[in-house]
């Protein structure tokens, strides 16, 4: 099963893959505690994959979900930061970036690939520690969320991730070894701006 934020989101996933969607009403999952045990339910029994908007209220939605549902049986599909605005609404979004409505299908099919969930290997991998994210200076240091962000960037991630958000998209997408090659790839591009 799959959550997203809207009716539209939606309609433009079921273009994509077979699977059941279900809608959180963007903010409405707060005041609808029958979707929220739908939702929990489901995750229970099958697990959930999460795909929200990449801008701070999809972040904040996400959060919600993994507040209620067992976060071991959740696969998070993090879209990249694009800005632009969907073709039904008059002006971009508060923050400026397209939601999944408003992405084509081939960059909907690379976030549900670098998760996982087409080959299955969304459990079998090795996972990234946080202390790997503080050897690296992605987290616990002086300039971590700056440098959290940069990569966020040369990764295609959402920027601006609180740590324990940016660990969670990290390990959805990267086993160690991918994320620490593409940490040295990060840092070759730094030396060369």
């Amino acid at each position: 099963m799959v959550i997203v934020e809207g009716k539209y989101d939606k309609i433009t996933l079921e273009n994509i893959i077979d699977a059941t969607i279900v809608t959180t009403n963007g903010f409405g999952i707060y005041k609808d505690e029958s979707r929220r045990r739908l939702i929990k339910r489901l995750c229970e029994k099958n697990g959930v994959v999460i795909i929200t908007d990449s801008d701070s209220a999809g972040a904040q939605i996400r959060s919600y979900i993994k507040s209620f549902c067992n976060t071991e049986k959740i696969v998070n599909v993090y879209l990249p930061q694009i800005k632009g605005k969907e073709k039904r609404k008059s002006q971009p979004s508060k923050q400026g970036f397209l939601g999944l409505e408003g992405m084509d299908k081939n960059t909907v099919i690379k976030a549900l690939e670098r998760s996982g969930i087409f080959t299955g290997e969304t459990d079998n991998k090795e996972k990234i520690s946080k202390s790997d994210l503080y050897s690296v200076g992605l987290c616990g240091g002086e300039n971590s969320r700056l440098l959290r962000n940069d990569f966020s960037k040369f990764a295609g991630l959402p920027e601006g991730l609180s740590s324990n958000s940016f660990f969670d998209a990290l390990n959805s997408i990267f086993t160690r070894e991918e994320f620490l090659t593409e940490v040295k790839k990060w840092r070759q591009q730094q030396v060369l701006n």
